[in-house]
């Protein structure tokens, strides 16, 4: 068997490459989160290397028990650190090793997935994250058809134009792995297409 949790480091460890490598400004482009810059994408992504777990019950009880309430107040707070910091959290051990309360290895990779390709595809840079890793959370979340992010995917056709992946009946949709994993978490891409709401 697969050890998912395995990817989360090139995963992020590629991300932070690509980020440094890049002219700052790119860290104030608008990700494919919305309202979320890639400044917020990131302090997101790393907020388990800030929060201990007492903290993060904390910072729930303060957001009334809404994670998404959580999850823009302390992406809004942390996306003024530094970006050294930032990058170093992003290859923080401790986040390589991070998974969330009750998700697990694949909760932890698909974490890590998703955010990088909410940087990626909106920056129209290459996909970091391994190929394995995609497939992994492709099938996570077909498998639960679409209910994650609440996306319908009950006359939907999903084909990988870079791999053999695929999966559904119905209307086909055909991009690359890393698009149709963006469709499948709810997103927009760039060019317009997303998947219906349930």
């Amino acid at each position: 068997m697969t050890d998912l949790q395995s990817f989360v480091a090139p995963t992020c460890d590629r991300l932070a490459d690509l980020l440094a490598a890049a002219a700052v400004d790119i860290w104030d482009a608008p990700s494919l989160c919305e309202k979320w810059l890639v400044r917020h994408v990131i302090a997101h992504m790393t907020m388990p290397v800030r929060l201990t777990p007492e903290q993060f019950v904390a910072e729930m009880a303060a957001a009334g028990g809404d994670f998404t309430v959580l999850s823009d107040t302390v992406a809004a707070r942390d996306a003024s650190l530094p970006l050294v910091d930032l990058l170093d959290q992003l290859r923080s051990p401790r986040l390589h090793a991070w998974q969330p309360p009750g998700g697990g290895a694949a909760g932890a990779l698909s974490h890590a997935v998703i955010h990088s390709l909410d940087v990626t595809i909106a920056l129209d840079r290459p996909v970091v994250a391994p190929r394995e890793a995609l497939n992994a959370v492709l099938d996570q979340l077909t498998a639960v058809n679409g209910t994650v992010f609440g996306v319908d995917l009950s006359d939907v056709l999903l084909e990988a134009t870079d791999t053999g992946w695929g999966w559904g009946t119905g209307q086909l949709v055909r991009a690359d792995s890393g698009s149709l994993l963006a469709l499948l978490s709810g997103r927009a891409l760039p060019d317009g297409r997303s998947l219906p709401r349930r």
